[in-house]
């Protein structure tokens, strides 16, 4: 759990690091890299929640 907080308080700081670069810069690829950091962050974490789900359901049956 300490390792996926990590994770996303990077991701944040990456995307809202990038977003304000873009921001005082104009740079269009910040705004992109910003966008691609956001994706990845969202399938890490479905994919943590995934397996959260998996175990609710397979614990019971062990």
């Amino acid at each position: 759990m300490l390792l996926m907080r990590l994770f996303m308080l990077l991701a944040v700081l990456g995307i809202g690091g990038s977003l304000i670069l873009w921001m005082l810069t104009g740079n269009p690829r910040y705004r992109a890299w910003a966008w691609k950091a956001f994706r990845v962050a969202l399938v890490v974490l479905f994919v943590f929640l995934a397996l959260f789900a998996l175990e609710r359901v397979l614990v019971p049956l062990g």
